[in-house]
């Protein structure tokens, strides 16, 4: 069994989905848990309670990734009431639906700071908070998506957001094999979560959609959860800088028919 025994990881965007399973796996593995939410409170609460019922502490915190000051100040938080995080998992994240020619600047800079900027300042806090605790070692899994190399039509401001995440986790992960920091990326499919739960659920959107998907079904968040337990464990100390796609099969189906 995966073992995460008294480590404590911060999570972002905790409060549904795929952070909030990825939360309660580590839990499940004996982490304690910094959950963060934007603006969903009660989702965050409830993952608390998940972190707590396996017998781990939790500290719940709102978060905005874009502010680097709200991630300095939750840094602060975390170390003073759990202790130094050894593990980082930058899941918070948006989209932002619109084609070049009609994109407005604003939603340009609210997708890219979120999906980049934030893994960004938060990386940053958590080496800068290993380095003044003198810990060696730790674990950083960024969330990227099959789109940080599939491009989309009306999706160039996540996709850049996305593919420059995957090229700074590789960067990254080049600059703290020193410290045996390990950086590593898990980029999933269509994953069955409530930001997808328009498409998810419609019948008429699945029926279109799933044919592009060899497994035929939505992934689940647990599914990606279990991966990122993975890459924050110590079985995993030996990958780092790599990217591992959790999609079914979708994007090995791209491009079929040409």
């Amino acid at each position: 069994m995966l073992d995460l025994s008294d480590q404590i990881a911060i999570v972002t965007g905790s409060d549904s989905g795929i952070g909030q399973a990825i939360a309660i796996e580590f839990a499940r593995a004996g982490a304690d848990v910094a959950v963060t939410f934007h603006t969903d409170a009660a989702g965050a609460e409830e993952t608390a309670r998940c972190v707590r019922a396996e017998g781990r502490r939790a500290l719940v915190k709102q978060l905005d990734v874009m502010d680097e000051a709200a991630v300095d100040t939750l840094f602060g938080a975390v170390e003073s009431e759990l202790g130094v995080p050894g593990i980082l998992v930058n899941n918070a994240g948006t989209g932002g639906d619109a084609n070049v020619v009609d994109m407005d600047t604003a939603t340009w800079d609210r997708v890219v700071r979120t999906d980049l900027y934030g893994p960004f300042f938060c990386c940053r806090a958590f080496i800068r908070a290993r380095r003044r605790a003198g810990a060696p070692g730790g674990k950083i899994v960024n969330i990227t998506s099959v789109h940080e190399a599939i491009p989309t039509p009306g999706g160039a401001a996540y996709g850049a957001a996305k593919g420059g995440l995957l090229t700074f986790t590789r960067s990254l992960a080049l600059e703290l094999a020193p410290q045996r920091i390990n950086v590593n990326a898990v980029a999933p499919g269509l994953i069955r979560t409530p930001m997808t739960a328009e498409r998810t659920e419609d019948p008429e959107a699945m029926k279109e959609e799933l044919p592009r998907i060899p497994w035929n079904r939505p992934g689940e968040p647990w599914e990606v959860a279990r991966l990122a337990l993975y890459l924050a464990s110590p079985d995993a100390d030996y990958v780092t800088g790599q990217s591992f796609t959790i999609d079914g099969g979708l994007e090995m189906n791209w491009g079929q028919g040409a």
